[in-house]
């Protein structure tokens, strides 16, 4: 690899895997899902990917004044933080100065994983809900004994996450099943090789403005526009990708 390709690709691989940059977003954030943007473009630059609906189509579960602040604004600025802090690394491999590389790093996660963790947010969501796929509500009996013992689960973890951060259904990798998470601050409390699938954004600026400190509610609401088509398409590909690891 020359250095320009390492560049491009460097922070991907500074988030923290073993596998590789482009696999790992290809099938982790399914780029390579029919009709999903990518998470950046071209050159390697981050890029906010448009939403697939109306500001206002998940209404009245989730208001469009949130919908624009939150993909407009705060999504955005998660791109902003991830493509700066990548220059600045990209600045101390070239210099050889690593006297910030700890502020920079930890910019590198905390905007990396706002910025892809919101990518499958807005995927996950819909105006229509679609339908489970057989595949996935075999893995939900597996894990949880059911579709109901999983849902009160999340709903139950996501509503209970210290501060701000996200619940997460995720498939773990090896064990070959799902599993259901908290993550604060987006990338603390990880499982290196558990993909998320599904991912429900409970910072405040997801929900404030109609529910107010009624997380509650608005997690209940989520519930309600739920895209699983995206969720179960997700599950195939992964497993049909990691099943071996």
């Amino acid at each position: 690899m020359d250095k320009r390709t390492f560049l491009k690709t460097g922070a991907l691989m500074g988030i923290g895997t073993a596998i590789s940059g482009p696999v790992l977003a290809q099938k982790t954030f399914g780029l390579n899902i029919p009709g999903n943007p990518s998470i950046a473009d071209e050159n390697g630059e981050y890029v906010l990917p448009p939403l697939d609906y109306a500001y206002d189509a998940l209404e009245p579960y989730i208001d469009k004044e949130t919908m624009v602040l939150h993909h407009d604004k705060h999504h955005a600025g998660y791109v902003n933080g991830l493509n700066k802090a990548t220059v600045k690394i990209n600045e101390a491999i070239e210099n050889g100065d690593f006297g910030m590389i700890k502020h920079w790093e930890r910019e590198l996660a905390f905007h990396g994983a706002g910025h892809m963790l919101h990518a499958i947010f807005w995927k996950n969501m819909g105006p229509q809900q679609g339908s489970r796929s057989k595949l996935l509500d075999d893995y939900l009996k597996k894990s949880f004994g059911g579709f109901d013992g999983f849902s009160s689960l999340f709903v139950s973890a996501t509503n209970s996450v210290e501060g701000s951060g996200w619940g997460i259904l995720g498939y773990q990798v090896g064990a070959d099943k799902l599993v259901v998470l908290q993550a604060e601050k987006h990338q603390n409390q990880s499982q290196w090789l558990t993909l998320p699938i599904l991912v429900c954004d409970v910072w405040e600026h997801s929900y404030y403005l109609k529910y107010q400190n009624r997380r509650g509610d608005y997690v209940k609401a989520f519930m309600n526009v739920v895209n699983w088509d995206d969720v179960s398409e997700r599950l195939e590909k992964l497993t049909g990708s990691y099943q071996q690891v």
